[in-house]
């Protein structure tokens, strides 16, 4: 029997992101996962201040070339690939010319990217593709950092009648990496030409940080809480909707808890998916 198929969907990781707490939970996460057993697979937005030649990117040819409609356009979907030798571990890319190719990453000095609202579209609907594409499906996506937060959306609305992730789990982890400003209030329409229904929607408004992460949650079956600093409205919201929840602890931050955190995380895996999967 298998530990279980992961799928990690990170907004930063080292060595490919600047190290911050969150990047290197993001690096050692499923690094641990892999190291007792369960099957991974790590995908991120390849930002443009990710530097392809020092990472030795390369595209993966045969998972490349299809075009996804956002916003009536047809965007190509080009997907590449880096290691982590250190982990024997791969992290696969998210890229697009028009969306991925300006300088910088997620936020321009700690603002809101006007087009945001696309980018988040695109880099959710191109990862579930890219994994499709691989003909390899999740037991439960992990996913990490505000720019991932359509993940849960996709899996549950656009692909409810698509059994590749019938019982796909979701599990997002709640970190202090607030933004300034909001996502644009044209996500609505976006959203609804990708199939979103009236309640999505009542979900997906004034999207603020706070509220862009509360739509994330009303989606997700578990929430980890990684970091101090995470918004108290946050953690109330998950506690209300009774998400299955790991509360932060601060013996979090020393090695010994670290490896405590990530026992939590595979406790909570099991009872999401149980401990004996196919």
């Amino acid at each position: 029997m298998s530990k279980g198929r992961i799928l990690y969907v990170d907004q930063e990781i080292i060595p490919f992101s600047e190290e911050t707490a969150t990047a290197r939970f993001n690096r050692q996460l499923p690094a641990f996962m892999q190291e007792i057993g369960r099957e991974v697979r790590v995908f991120m937005p390849r930002f443009n201040d990710i530097n392809e030649r020092k990472n030795q990117l390369h595209e993966v040819i045969r998972l490349s070339g299809m075009n996804l409609t956002i916003n009536n356009c047809d965007h190509q979907l080009i997907i590449k690939v880096g290691s982590i030798p250190t982990a024997r571990m791969q992290v696969y890319f998210i890229d697009n010319e028009e969306y991925f190719s300006r300088r910088g990453g997620a936020l321009d000095e700690g603002m809101m990217v006007d087009d945001n609202d696309e980018r988040m579209l695109f880099f959710g609907r191109g990862t579930l593709e890219a994994v499709r594409k691989l003909s390899w499906q999740p037991h439960l996506i992990h996913f990490t950092g505000w720019f991932c937060s359509m993940i849960p959306f996709y899996l549950r609305r656009i692909n409810k009648e698509n059994t590749f992730f019938n019982g796909t789990k979701t599990v997002i982890t709640l970190t202090g990496d607030r933004f300034d400003g909001k996502v644009r209030e044209e996500l609505e329409k976006k959203m609804k030409a990708d199939g979103a229904t009236a309640k999505d929607l009542r979900i997906f408004t004034d999207l603020d940080y706070v509220n862009l992460m509360k739509a994330a949650i009303t989606y997700a079956n578990g929430v980890v809480i990684a970091s101090p600093d995470v918004d108290p409205e946050l953690v109330k919201y998950a506690q209300e909707h009774k998400r299955t929840i790991i509360n932060y602890n601060p013996d979090f931050g020393n090695e010994g808890g670290q490896k405590l955190l990530f026992a939590q995380i595979n406790k909570m895996y099991d009872s999401l998916i149980g401990k004996n999967v196919e």
